[in-house]
């Protein structure tokens, strides 16, 4: 564990302010070219920052940084791989990492507890890959050790991937009677077909778009955000935002927030393949729906009455009958001739 630092309140202030300038240097200098030098007021002996910044510089130089990891460590092993993950990628050298340290600093997942600010900022960095592959990998194993339930509410991972549903679909067959496009038993083998196309070409669309070559995508944007803030608040917990400002969500909802259209495809290929059997069960259910036999007729309302339609046409017997309803409602009552009397 760390060291209290009350017994040096100044040395702990420059140590700070020395961490926050050089993590905004290597997030604006990818080349980290502008790295402010260290002075003798920020080594504060007990303190695992001091190390875990001394491991830094020399990791960013290519050089050995074995001794300061191993003093950094003995103080507070998990903030140190937190920091140095993120710092890494956040400066675009996130491949320098060594694979125990992601595996330190992430910790474990469960759909018990939510997910923290740390991990949500490690996954962002891994999707949009940071750390290489290795990175992606790691993360969809501690997701799929989470052990999402196949049958998991699957209306809401449908309505996550294909939102805004039209309320009534009219096949191609009932165009020229969109009424009965109404009925129960028509409407849902065709709506199930239709939500099932949906659901096919935004599974399509996740899993064969790629990234810009070039420029920052909105996963790189916010997983930068999200790493400074997280670093800040690890610098100085005293100063982290906490609260309903920056709540932290469950497992369930970071997944279906990445499925929606409007995310990121990075963070939606990786929520893909975490929520897969979720969504294979769903669409299992859809293509059930959409072979469902057709009723062998339905009974429709004709200016009041009952009519029996059928594949074939309109029963006769139900057609007859409505005529001759609609013919003796149709008769006026006529009165005595009482005036012409």
């Amino acid at each position: 564990m760390s060291t209290d630092l009350t017994a040096s309140p100044h040395a702990k202030s420059e140590l700070h302010r020395y961490v926050e300038a050089l993590l905004a240097n290597l997030a604006t200098d990818a080349t980290c070219s502008t790295i402010p030098t260290p002075t003798s007021s920020t080594n504060v002996p007990g303190y695992w920052l001091s190390p875990a910044v001394e491991a830094l510089l020399l990791l960013l130089r290519g050089q050995d940084a074995l001794e300061p990891l191993g003093r950094a460590a003995q103080l507070d092993e998990k903030r140190t791989a937190l920091f140095l993950c993120l710092s890494l990628a956040l400066c675009g050298q996130g491949e320098r990492i060594h694979a125990s340290w992601m595996g330190i600093a992430f910790g474990e997942l469960s759909l018990d507890r939510p997910v923290t600010h740390s991990q949500r900022a490690l996954w962002l960095a891994a999707a949009q890959g940071a750390y290489g592959p290795a990175g992606k990998i790691f993360v969809l194993r501690r997701l799929d050790t989470a052990a999402v339930p196949s049958r998991f509410e699957p209306a809401r991972w449908l309505s996550a991937l294909t939102p805004h549903e039209p309320s009534m679909v009219v096949p191609p067959s009932l165009v020229d009677f969109p009424e009965l496009a109404e009925f129960p038993e028509l409407a849902q083998p065709v709506q199930a077909a239709a939500q099932l196309t949906r659901l096919l070409g935004r599974c399509t669309e996740i899993t064969t778009t790629r990234a810009a070559g070039t420029g920052r995508t909105s996963c790189a944007l916010w997983s930068a955000e999200e790493t400074l803030t997280v670093l800040r608040g690890l610098i100085r917990p005293e100063r982290a935002v906490r609260g309903p400002q920056r709540p932290e969500k469950p497992l369930t909802e970071h997944l279906l927030d990445d499925l929606r259209p409007s995310s990121d495809p990075a963070l939606a290929a990786i929520a893909l393949h975490v929520a897969a059997p979720i969504v294979r069960t769903a669409a299992e259910n859809l293509t059930k729906a959409t072979q469902v036999a057709p009723p062998e007729s339905v009974s429709i309302p004709l200016l009041g009455h009952r009519v029996i339609l059928r594949p074939a046409g309109p029963d006769p017997e139900s057609l007859a009958a409505a005529e001759r309803h609609i013919a003796v409602d149709g008769v006026q009552t006529r009165g005595r001739p009482w005036l012409a009397y």
